[in-house]
């Protein structure tokens, strides 16, 4: 939300808002907003596509990612495998036309980055509240402590002054 407001106040035109997924993440919710997502880049709508989010680590720390989607690059470094050998014992053998396959590969890839940028951001909000209300209840012991401590104080105060007035009147009346 905070980052929509953002980018509504930097002049950007926020064509959706799909906020409130993140309160409960659904697969079938990163599925619609994947299936979005890849019919805009194919019909020219967006040049790029990046996905933003903050990736868990525990309960203290968060890190803000930013992964690009689309357009795919390869990464250089990547190892390229040699293809199976015919030899080999294969129950069966699926080798589908390389754009059949991107078609099939690509859409199932986005959205399980989507989801899982999702589920981390739940994670990581979960995270904060608990630490959040870890303080709390901290801050409310601490408190707790201060007041009783000065209700002792004052009691023990009140308890001494009523006793000096006893022993007084006893010292008046002897």
């Amino acid at each position: 939300k905070k980052g929509n407001e953002t980018f509504r106040r930097m002049g950007y035109n926020v064509a959706w808002d799909n906020s409130e997924m993140i309160e409960e993440p659904k697969y079938d919710d990163a599925m619609k907003l994947s299936k979005e997502i890849i019919t805009g880049f194919s019909n020219g709508e967006f040049g790029e596509i990046y996905l933003a989010y903050t990736a868990f680590k525990n309960t203290i720390s968060h890190e803000p990612k930013l992964m690009k989607l689309l357009p795919y690059e390869a990464d250089e470094n990547a190892a390229v495998t040699d293809k199976q050998d015919e030899d080999d014992n294969v129950l069966m053998n699926f080798e589908p036309q390389d754009e059949e396959a991107l078609n099939l590969i690509i859409p199932k890839y986005i959205t399980s980055l989507i989801f899982g940028g999702m589920v981390e951001a739940a994670a990581r909000e979960n995270g904060a509240r608990m630490q959040a209300m870890d303080a709390a209840t901290s801050n409310a012991e601490e408190m707790i402590d201060k007041l009783s401590l000065m209700y002792n104080r004052a009691r023990q105060g009140s308890i001494t002054q009523e006793l000096t007035e006893i022993v007084a009147g006893a010292n008046a009346i002897s």
